[in-house]
């Protein structure tokens, strides 16, 4: 099936004058369009909502609105959505990519709520043990968060280890512990009953996740979500390592004394088994 971009070049030259400043909008603004309504496409392109609903049937839909769950559902699904009259047009890959990444940033950290975030680090603070889980594309996130929390406190393990299940693992944890749960699409299976029995058990739990997972949201005490939107095939994880980043910033924060201590022991340590080049 053609993309809405293949559709549109297609069809271009048949297109009416004011179809064609339609289409010419959406080439230009290609990485916006899933924010627009049929009425602000319109206005935006100078045209009647009349002209943008007979262009899009046209081009095959039957409403604006199948267009967009289309794009929805192809960026979703890590399809990629390109535009190529973006090069000739001197809107670059390198360009767009930029510009994705900005948003995501300014997405989560303007939507961060203080209060679950605080009682979030707090929980960290006083939690006998930390479990991180990550599966998938969120193994990397657990093992940079496990790393960067080892700094400030003892006691944090990364679950499932490699090669292994996890039964074994959440037998011994207990309400005095906390889970944290890496749930970035795309989620195995096993993660919504893993949280629903961690839930069942009153283990602590916070989740992170992107703001489209209604599947897990809610099953843990605390949420922190970050977009991974992107303008090609990949997920980017640039917005879920800089909340990771505050995470462990925070947490270093409310337990400065101990752990800059515990920070100056590890740095001792690297001397005396020679672990890091310093250079």
């Amino acid at each position: 099936m053609k993309q809405l971009d293949e559709r549109l070049r297609s069809h271009y030259p048949q297109l009416s004058p004011q179809e064609q400043r339609i289409a010419d909008f959406v080439f230009d603004h290609f990485d916006d369009l899933l924010s627009y309504n049929s009425a602000e496409l319109a206005r935006l392109s100078g045209v009647s909502k009349a002209t943008v609903s007979r262009l899009f049937r046209r081009l095959g839909y039957d409403k604006y609105k199948d267009m967009r769950d289309e794009l929805r559902t192809l960026r979703q699904s890590n399809m990629p959505l390109t535009n190529k009259r973006d090069a000739v047009q001197g809107n670059t890959l390198q360009a767009r990519h930029y510009k994705q990444e900005m948003a995501n940033l300014a997405q989560w950290v303007n939507t961060l709520d203080a209060q679950p975030f605080g009682e979030a680090v707090q929980q960290m603070k006083q939690a006998k043990r930390i479990f991180i889980i990550g599966i998938r594309n969120s193994w990397p996130l657990a093992l940079h968060l496990r790393q960067l929390l080892l700094q400030a406190r003892p006691d944090v393990v990364i679950l499932p280890q490699p090669g292994q299940t996890l039964a074994e693992e959440v037998v011994d944890i207990t309400p005095e512990d906390m889970v944290v749960v890496m749930v970035f699409r795309r989620r195995t299976r096993l993660i919504r009953p893993l949280m629903q029995l961690l839930l069942q058990r009153q283990i602590p739990l916070l989740s992170l996740c992107e703001p489209q997972a209604q599947s897990v949201i809610g099953l843990a005490r605390w949420q922190l979500c970050a977009p991974l939107d992107t303008v090609s095939a990949f997920d980017s994880y640039a917005s879920a390592m800089s909340l990771i980043n505050l995470l462990a910033n925070a947490l270093l924060h409310e337990m400065l004394s101990e752990g800059c201590q515990r920070i100056h022991q590890i740095a001792d340590f690297y001397q005396q088994l020679d672990e890091l080049e310093y250079r």
